[in-house]
């Protein structure tokens, strides 16, 4: 299963997705195979049960050592702040801990974008919002234009930031949310909007790009190919670890991500939580 993912479908409840937003959890099964195994004294039974081990070994073993490379021309935040947090100070300070050039916060209220607007304003001069999600900057936002997610409300915008001089295109979304329940891993419209999104960035005339926000889906998530076949994982690029950000409390997978390409990852970190039900994402980058 493991191996062959891929070719698992997605016509019965969109299994495939499903095993694919948690295929790394799948290794917690392997020691009681290999202990039961163990216990028969038969060789060929430890043979089959190291298996899988090597299976997992080859889809995952990348993801442990450090790649981080030091602190880059720019940093970057993104974070899903909740729309039920109420301590939007508190999240705010710790989010200015972490001293990024940039920060997109997504599902925000109407409230929270005032208050944060406010907690901001000494830091970063330059901000965007659109519907749920914005962007403060230290550097120049010279465009922005909202993406259309056929929702009825914004949850998806660009902003071109010039960083330095150089002209980054920042792309800020939230996707809809999936839903396990009785009819199976509905996530149909996350995938559209998804497939809307990658549209947007497929047209992007810039080099640079950088994608901030809560993704509800994992990179391995075939669902998410629009965006993810164009873009890199930070995490994967310049981080250490699998780098799970949900839920805040006992994280099980990478939801909130941070995309790019044309740029060079140099670190990639998930911070502590506040008091929100994700964690923040935060990465460097060098031109």
């Amino acid at each position: 299963m493991m191996l062959l993912h891929r070719f698992i479908p997605n016509r019965w409840y969109n299994l495939g997705s499903l095993i694919e937003t948690f295929l790394p959890w799948f290794g917690l099964f392997i020691p009681p195979l290999i202990v039961l195994a163990a216990l028969r004294r038969r060789p060929l039974a430890i043979v089959v049960a190291l298996l899988p081990a090597l299976v997992w070994l080859k889809l995952y073993a990348g993801v442990f050592p450090d790649k981080t490379d030091g602190s880059g021309s720019f940093r970057v935040l993104a974070h899903n702040v909740n729309a039920a947090n109420h301590q939007t100070v508190a999240t705010a300070e710790a989010l200015l801990e972490a001293d990024a050039d940039v920060v997109a916060l997504v599902e925000l209220t109407p409230e929270q974008l005032a208050e944060y607007d406010e907690a901001f304003g000494e830091h970063y001069e330059y901000t965007a919002a659109f519907g749920t999600v914005a962007l403060w900057s230290e550097h120049p936002i010279v465009l922005t234009s909202e993406i259309d997610l056929q929702l009825g409300w914004t949850r998806a915008f660009r902003a071109q930031v010039d960083v330095d001089g150089r002209p980054v295109a920042f792309y800020v979304a939230h996707l809809l949310s999936v839903r396990v329940n009785t009819e199976g891993f509905t996530s149909d419209d996350r995938n559209r909007t998804a497939e809307l999104l990658g549209e947007a960035i497929a047209d992007e005339p810039l080099d640079r790009v950088v994608l901030l926000g809560d993704l509800n889906g994992t990179m391995q998530d075939r669902s998410l190919a629009p965006i993810t076949y164009q873009l890199r994982s930070a995490q994967a690029a310049a981080g250490k670890g699998f780098g799970f950000t949900w839920p805040a409390s006992n994280p099980l997978a990478r939801i909130d991500q941070v995309l790019f390409r044309g740029l060079e990852a140099t670190d990639s970190r998930v911070m502590e939580p506040t008091a929100s039900d994700h964690r923040p994402v935060r990465a460097d980058f060098d031109f």
